[in-house]
């Protein structure tokens, strides 16, 4: 049992190495503003346009009996049935309140990007460290996350 625990864990842990950074960014900022500032914006955000959540709920739906046949002319009927009411809740202001905080952070002079991670060879071979202040980013430019949440922008020559 343990050993699903520790695959699932692990396999995580993987999946996250491979993932892109998606940030604000402004070339030359410190880390700690960006994420000052990104946090200021995602309160403005929630005051602008607060969580309104509504619980929706789908009909529910017949599937019909089914009839099948096989070359020796038996035949099988599968009985219909229902499937139930489902409810399931969303926000509404959730679209409206990530537009809030792109804007916020568009007004600071920051961009959304997407940082695709370093391959394991770059990975490897580049002293660890942790981006204090945000570099010029180039078409080569790749990350290397952390488990404790900090990251490491390289940029490939």
């Amino acid at each position: 049992m343990r050993i699903p625990v520790i695959f699932s864990v692990m396999s995580a842990a993987v999946l996250t190495a491979c993932v892109p950074l998606s940030t604000y960014y402004r070339e030359g900022a410190a880390v700690s503003l960006v994420q000052r500032d990104t946090l200021n914006c995602e309160d403005k955000a929630l005051k602008d346009a607060p969580v309104a959540n509504q619980t929706r709920v789908t009909p529910p739906r017949y599937v019909p009996a089914r009839r099948s046949c096989s070359s020796s002319g038996a035949c099988h009927v599968t009985p219909g049935y229902y499937i139930p009411v489902q409810t399931y809740t969303i926000d509404t202001n959730q679209g409206l309140r990530k537009r809030v905080e792109a804007q916020c952070m568009a007004d600071k002079g920051y961009a959304p990007v997407d940082i695709p991670a370093c391959p394991d060879r770059i990975v490897k071979a580049a002293p660890p460290a942790v981006t204090s202040t945000l570099p010029a980013l180039t078409p080569k430019s790749c990350v290397i996350k952390y488990k404790n949440g900090t990251y490491q922008i390289i940029n490939k020559s």
